[in-house]
């Protein structure tokens, strides 16, 4: 009797970079492992979509439609080519309107994709059918997913066996249209049985005739069982990475794989191990000066605990690098269990799994609650759909006084309709604005990345890559790597430490005349002389708006400036009331902890 086929999607170019170097990785310097891939067998990739939109503009300098071209040249027309989409936020962070989903599955279209995986965090089926339709409409492949993860000790209520079979059951009931199904474990928490029956289940409701494939990562250390486990409850595709992109917060290795199914009746994609070995090498070639993060090739006892995909783990431990409070990652992980269970069970992946982070960090780094962060307070007041279980209500009144929002149960679509920068004549008009031509790949990356969108546009946008040597970045005053980041010519405002006592001092080339100040090691209000405070940023971050100027009269808790810090908005809040006397930071500034931003008499 022959083997089994069993499909593998590799997704080293996507969901690997993601998961390990946080998207940033330069496309001119893995084609050529994209060409060995191919030479290898491969002919079913994980090419673009997720975050692997935004990060090429945001990060790389690279338009992400020219590298989703190139890359369908080197592969050729037969090869599937996947993309990640979440559902009404399509590759952006935030709910699309009607007019951009459907733009989304028309660019899409037009730039090599195959099949589109489309979830929702929070398996909200309503959230899921528009996009559906436009997937459909211009000609692609939808594969249908149904989000995983396992809860934190002692949480209950969804993400069983029951929740899953209910969710997909809407799913059928719903009649959108899907040429596969997914069950799409971000987190890798969920246990092998766990999965075993969820695919069990699955089969039963939809027949033999569906194609049913199941993702996780390597990150809580279960995932090759997890697979074993899918496989034997029927399941005909799996997704896999090479090395060095494979394991830790990615998936299994396809040679990993390969050998856990000796013996078994599965044909793995028809690939030969020599093959792969050739693969691997190149790849292994073509990613030896990138910076490697440690954990992004560990196994971690704590994720159960919390759940953190892997996909968003290394970018968030990467912020914390660059902020310097990568000490605080465990306690950011501990808290995200509270995190979860108030906030009603998302899944935890993109864009739930950044609101869990952002609010599991900003407890940690505030105090428990004090802070709301906006995702997390949106999505706990009915701003992206229905939670699986009803969120707490005292994080819910919190959430609505802080972020001066209503709970609603409107539907999303509805809202996003409704902003006119969620439309496309409202970015046409800004990129006219800065005379950059209308086409409609510009109007989406404006309208997908915002502002960031309009600076890479302009050629505008920054290089920051993490490689271990210099070459990529010396031309580039901008580019920012990732251990060897010189501070050569370095001018700006920064925050010394001597004997223990923190200073604000401001580097100038030539003979400029440089001011030393004492700074708190708190946001708290620091004297300054003459009375009055001096108002400080209450974590390390970017100055992303100053709200007020010189001469504005503040009171007490308004709001004087916004951090950007960790993909989050944070407030700086006027220590006392006053006058501000002085701005100390500019837009676009990085900033220390208790830096000044203003002064206030």
């Amino acid at each position: 009797m022959s083997k089994k086929y069993i499909d593998v999607m590799d997704t080293t170019f996507r969901d690997g970079f993601q998961s390990v170097f946080g998207g940033r990785v330069l496309m001119e310097d893995f084609f050529p492992a994209v060409e060995a891939a191919k030479e290898a067998g491969i002919n079913h990739f994980e090419f673009g979509g997720g975050a692997r939109f935004q990060s090429l503009f945001f990060y790389l300098q690279e338009n992400a439609f020219e590298m989703m071209d190139k890359f369908r040249e080197i592969v050729g027309p037969e090869a599937n080519l996947q993309t990640l989409a979440r559902g009404i936020n399509t590759v952006m962070l935030d709910t699309g309107s009607r007019e951009l989903v459907e733009m989304h599955a028309k660019m899409f279209a037009k730039h090599g994709v195959t099949t589109i995986r489309n979830f929702d965090a929070l398996n909200d089926v309503q959230n899921l059918e528009y996009s559906a339709e436009c997937i459909k409409k211009y000609g692609l492949n939808h594969e249908v997913v149904v989000t995983l993860m396992d809860l934190p000790p002692g949480c209950e209520g969804a993400h069983d066996v029951p929740f899953y079979e209910k969710t997909l059951r809407n799913i059928l009931d719903s009649g959108l249209p899907f040429d596969s199904i997914c069950f799409k474990d971000a987190s890798g928490t969920s246990s092998p049985q766990k999965v075993f029956d969820t695919i069990k289940m699955a089969r039963k409701l939809v027949g033999e005739d569906t194609h049913i494939r199941l993702h996780t990562h390597e990150t809580a250390g279960v995932s090759v069982a997890c697979y074993l486990a899918a496989l034997d409850a029927g399941a005909d595709g799996i997704d896999l990475a090479a090395s060095p992109v494979s394991g830790g917060t990615s998936q299994p290795d396809i040679l990993t794989m390969m050998h856990a199914v000796k013996g078994m009746n599965y044909d793995l994609g028809g690939l030969e191990i020599s093959k792969v070995l050739k693969y691997q090498d190149t790849l292994q070639s073509c990613l030896k000066d990138y910076f490697m993060p440690p954990e992004a090739t560990q196994v971690s006892p704590l994720i159960p605990f919390s759940p953190m995909p892997g996909g968003a783990l290394t970018a968030n431990t990467q912020m914390m690098r660059d902020n310097g409070t990568l000490d605080k990652f465990p306690e950011v992980i501990k808290a995200m269990q509270e995190v979860v269970e108030k906030g009603g069970y998302g899944t935890s992946v993109t864009p739930v799994s950044q609101f869990y982070w952002q609010q599991a960090y900003a407890n940690v780094m505030f105090g428990p609650w004090k802070q709301i962060a906006p995702g997390y307070g949106k999505m706990v007041l009915g701003y992206f759909g229905k939670t699986p279980v009803e969120p707490d209500q005292e994080i819910v009144k919190l959430a609505s006084e802080k972020l001066k929002l209503e709970p609603t149960s409107e539907n999303p679509l509805d809202i996003a309709d409704r902003d006119e920068k969620k439309t496309m004549s409202y970015w046409e008009g800004r990129l006219k604005e800065e005379n950059i031509e209308t086409s409609d790949e510009n109007i989406f990356i404006a309208a997908a990345c915002d502002e960031k969108g309009i600076a890479f546009l302009k050629g505008e946008s920054p290089l920051n890559v993490r490689k271990t040597n210099d070459a990529t970045c010396e031309n580039d005053k901008e580019c920012k790597l990732g251990e060897k980041n010189s501070m050569s010519n370095a001018t700006g405002n920064y925050t010394v430490v001597v004997d223990g006592q923190k200073f604000n001092v401001t580097v100038a080339e030539g003979n400029a005349d440089i001011q030393v100040t004492p700074v708190e090691t708190s946001a708290s209000a620091a004297p300054v002389s003459g009375g009055g405070a001096e108002v400080g940023a209450t974590v390390a971050g970017n100055v992303w708006k100053v709200n007020v100027k010189v001469g504005d009269t503040v009171k007490q808790g308004d709001i004087v400036a916004i951090l950007e810090a960790m993909k989050m908005e944070i407030d700086v809040e006027a220590p006392c009331d006053g006058t501000v006397s002085a701005i100390l930071a500019n837009p676009g500034d990085a900033v220390e902890e208790g830096q000044a931003i203003a002064t206030i008499s």
